[in-house]
């Protein structure tokens, strides 16, 4: 992993020049829970210029980069990112509380994320989410193996969503995906279960044909739908 970030940040720096103020290392490679060739490693790409012909000289880097297997960098100035802040903050305190520099000077403790929205964008996430796996169980075959990649595809997101819930609940910021699940399924009085069973095989200890595709897919919207609607409850009544 090591070596590939290095080449990335060289071969970026080569392309963009002067263009390149920052490369940042977030998510699952800076909290402890990477796992290769299962976690993705996520990047954000700081420029001081992002028009066209800037974003061009990035093709052979990224294109690259996208052919090892990883998803392209999110790219931003700096002050598109101070001024947006605000409707990114779930994305943006996670990345303050773990990140880690790959190229340039580390600008993020002093970033500042409003929280005047969040809350609003952890019930609108997570509600829209709630909605989306619906139609995604509606929309294909009920096969175990199509039942526990759409589980899989989604697990992140709402361990995600689960984390910021609990921090608009007052509680304090964790990244640890198992402590998340464990503590929603205490407060929305459901059980973590079928979540644990969907990180292990998104972790690669376990297989899929190990999970019984239907009993999960009961417990893991159970608690979906019982965190959506106590943050919802919560929230409602603190406003």
């Amino acid at each position: 992993m090591e070596d590939l970030l290095q080449e990335l940040a060289e071969r970026l720096a080569r392309s963009a020049g002067d263009n390149l103020q920052a490369i940042i290392l977030y998510g699952s490679a800076v909290t402890g829970e990477y796992r290769k060739n299962h976690s993705d490693l996520n990047v954000l790409c700081i420029l001081h210029r992002t028009g066209t012909a800037d974003l061009e000289q990035l093709h052979e880097p990224l294109s690259w980069w996208k052919r090892k297997g990883f998803p392209l960098p999110q790219v931003f100035t700096e002050g598109e990112l101070r001024a947006s802040a605000d409707i990114f903050a779930i994305e943006l305190l996670d990345m303050k509380a773990s990140h880690r520099m790959i190229f340039g000077d580390d600008f993020l403790p002093s970033l500042d994320v409003p929280t005047k929205l969040h809350k609003l964008q952890v019930e609108r996430e997570l509600r829209t989410n709630l909605v989306r796996l619906r139609q995604g169980i509606l929309s294909v075959p009920p096969k175990d193996r199509v039942l526990v990649s759409l589980m899989d595809a989604a697990v992140s997101a709402f361990v995600t969503l689960f984390r910021h819930a609990l921090l608009a609940f007052g509680e304090p910021l964790t990244v640890s995906k198992r402590h998340v699940v464990r503590r929603a399924a205490e407060i929305a009085k459901g059980s973590p279960d079928a979540f644990f069973a969907i990180l292990d095989l998104h972790e690669g200890k376990r297989k899929a044909s190990e999970i019984d595709a239907q009993e999960t897919l009961r417990g893991y919207m159970d608690l979906v739908e019982r965190m959506t609607n106590e943050t919802d409850r919560r929230l409602a009544a603190s406003s």
